[in-house]
């Protein structure tokens, strides 16, 4: 089946009651028929809810449609897109470890890799998103993760995951991408590699700027290994938040289809617009990466970048002339959002860190929403103008 059919119609089984839309599970536990069940339950790991940080039907459900979603074998859910992508390397890794990482990454992944892990001596190699040999030559005997973004955040750069997959050759590597720009409908890494894939469904999966959520789904061996961190640890979903993310991803596939639609509207607007320097979008003939992204992407994404003409001072103008979208720092929304990295997502970064990125003063990232382009296009036209 296709894509938008399985977002539909994957559901728990039905209840005595015959629901048509599957109901919330808001219960911390759950009963056993016998003490012999409850045994069967801790010690044989057999089928079956025990305590909602464990699992719950609502986490399985979002499970199920995720993995299909995703051409996974297995998953698990979290209490952020953080929290998923610090169980993975955690659940992984040991003392000693080594990563390779592109360098473009969303800043709060950054400071998990240059300053939380490090604690437990586990080191990370940066790598441009581009540069094949950098990839190459960063692996390492004790290197055990490849970390790919793509694309990036917010640079929109392109990583070639056949390529990076390749690098595994008989070595037991993992590949992990975080997905969260793309989601299954734009992008499925595993089939070009992957064997790990982390999501925020704060964002696009979402898809409404109503909770705060975060899955991993990939290997059922590298699943099972991490649940093992995860379920002691405990950064578990609120069945609430997975019904809600279930219900969400029965329209993933329109609302993408609109968001990927609208932001190559808007980048085609206002490339060679003479306010900015630059606009970025990866499909673009102008992206650097536009014959990868066309390879890897079924479309272009919903992020467009900007950069103004007069640094951070006249970004910053733009940003407070434009009345339509909201300034915030997330995205994948249905309103438009727009966003100064340097100053918010990525203000904990050195300026020169930020620069090799791409992220200049005048950067300002989008996230293109399900408005009528029309009145986008226009609203950002006039903030140009009334920000000289």
């Amino acid at each position: 089946m296709q894509k938008q059919t399985l977002a539909i119609r994957t559901q728990m089984k039905r209840s005595a009651y015959r629901e048509h839309s599957a109901p919330i599970f808001m219960t911390s536990s759950f009963v056993f028929d016998s003490a012999e069940h409850a045994r069967a339950l801790f010690v044989e790991e057999v089928d079956g809810d025990i305590y909602t940080r464990y699992s719950n039907p609502n986490l399985t459900e979002l499970i199920d449609k995720m993995v299909q979603l995703e051409n996974a074998e297995a998953g698990l859910t979290f209490s952020s897109g953080m929290a998923a992508i610090y169980a993975a390397v955690a659940g992984l890794l040991r003392a000693g470890d080594h990563i390779v990482a592109s360098r473009s990454l969303f800043g709060a992944t950054y400071k998990l890799l240059t300053d939380i892990l490090p604690r437990w001596h586990i080191t990370t190699t940066f790598v441009d998103a581009d540069q094949h040999e950098q990839w190459r030559a960063a692996i390492q005997p004790n290197t055990k993760i490849l970390f790919a973004e793509t694309p990036s955040n917010p640079g929109l750069d392109l990583i070639d995951l056949e390529y990076v997959n390749s690098l595994k050759e008989n070595r037991e590597l993992v590949l992990l991408v975080d997905n969260c720009f793309a989601t299954p409908i734009v992008q499925t890494p595993i089939d070009w590699g992957a064997d790990l894939v982390t999501h925020s469904t704060t964002k696009f999966i979402d898809g409404q700027g109503r909770t705060i959520g975060g899955i991993l789904v990939g290997r059922s061996d590298l699943i099972d290994e991490i649940k093992i961190f995860a379920r002691q640890t405990g950064p578990c979903m609120s069945p609430f938040d997975a019904w809600l993310l279930s219900k969400s991803l029965e329209t993933l596939a329109l609302r993408m289809e609109k968001h990927c639609a609208n932001a190559w509207e808007l980048a085609t607007h206002f490339e060679g617009h003479p306010e900015l320097v630059q606009v970025k979008y990866p499909f673009l003939a102008s992206h650097p990466h536009v014959a990868l992204a066309k390879k890897q992407m079924r479309m272009g994404g919903g992020l467009v970048t900007f950069e103004v003409k007069g640094g951070r001072d006249r970004a910053m103008r733009f940003i407070d002339a434009v009345e339509l979208a909201s300034i915030s720092s997330n995205l994948g929304d249905t309103r438009t959002i727009i966003t100064h990295p340097a100053t918010t997502t990525h203000s904990k970064m050195t300026e020169e860190e930020r620069l090799r990125v791409g992220i200049t003063p005048g950067s300002i990232r989008i996230s293109v929403g399900l408005e009528d382009i029309a009145d986008v296009i226009q609203d950002f036209d006039m903030a140009l103008q009334r920000s000289k």
